[in-house]
């Protein structure tokens, strides 16, 4: 990752059943990491996420190209219920 950048992750929080979005900040505790969190469960657009990415001071580096990776709730179960965890790269935004 080129200085300066950062990885955006969007997924559904398993507590609110809504989807949030985050800015992972390395070396900073997650729960200093910027946050947005989305209204319903249905997956944002694409013009969703870049509003809620300029909310929170970033903006994407070469376009609103987004990632997905599958994962599980519960590691090592096949019949896990599948989490999707979409990321982007990210950098803060000027004035």
């Amino acid at each position: 990752m080129a200085a300066g950048t950062y990885t955006a992750q969007m997924s559904v929080s398993r507590w609110a059943g809504r989807w949030r979005l985050y800015v992972a900040l390395l070396g900073e505790p997650s729960s200093q990491w910027p946050e947005y969190e989305f209204d319903g469960d249905v997956v944002p657009t694409v013009a969703a996420r870049s509003r809620a990415l300029n909310k929170l001071g970033y903006a994407f580096t070469d376009g609103p190209e987004w990632t997905w990776t599958e994962d599980s709730a519960v590691p090592d179960d096949a019949a896990s219920p599948v989490l999707l965890i979409a990321s982007a790269t990210v950098r803060e935004a000027g004035p």
